[in-house]
């Protein structure tokens, strides 16, 4: 069995204080495995009180010879780039906030579907809808749609009805 070399520049009881002021209890686990190695554990012994196995711990304590405290952190990475650019995204939220020409396309409202296929045609790439809803709502905004209206419905007639007897009697127990 080789032996675990840990760089010596903080002490086993250094390390418990720091541990014990973590916030993120991940790597408040390393530190005591760490911290464990340090006062003279085993290295299986050192990882089992931490939670983890021998292979993990010699992960970690790779990572904090080489970075030290930094380097026990979780470093996620930072995902699948985004299939449209930047540039090419506001194009989609101001053609969806610009509302569509039933005269020229021949609808009334964007689905999802509608913006996957203007993808296609405007920028050359391919998006499922369910991706693009999720676009969307990334960008802040949501698949609400507006109440739909009678084309032929005339407001001021609609607001000498809600002004009627009949109406404001049916409707008082709202108020």
């Amino acid at each position: 069995m080789t032996v675990l070399k840990i760089r010596k520049d903080r002490s086993a009881v250094v390390l418990r204080k720091l541990a014990k002021g973590e916030p993120d209890a991940r790597v408040s686990r390393r530190l005591l495995a760490i911290a464990n190695a340090l006062s003279g554990m085993s290295r299986k012994e050192a990882a089992e009180a931490a939670g983890m196995d021998r292979q993990t711990l010699r992960d970690w304590v790779a990572r904090y010879n080489e970075y030290g405290l930094d380097g026990l952190a979780d470093q996620w990475g930072d995902g699948r780039p985004s299939t449209l650019s930047a540039e090419e995204q506001a194009e989609l939220v101001s053609i969806v906030m610009g509302g569509c020409d039933p005269e020229a396309t021949g609808l009334s409202a964007y689905t999802l579907e509608d913006l996957a296929v203007i993808c296609v045609e405007r920028f050359g790439k391919r998006l499922h809808p369910w991706s693009v809803g999720r676009m969307l709502r990334r960008l802040g905004m949501s698949r609400q749609k507006t109440r739909p209206s009678h084309p032929m419905k005339d407001p001021a007639e609609a607001a000498a009805f809600k002004k009627s007897p009949a109406y404001a009697e049916k409707n008082s127990s709202y108020a």
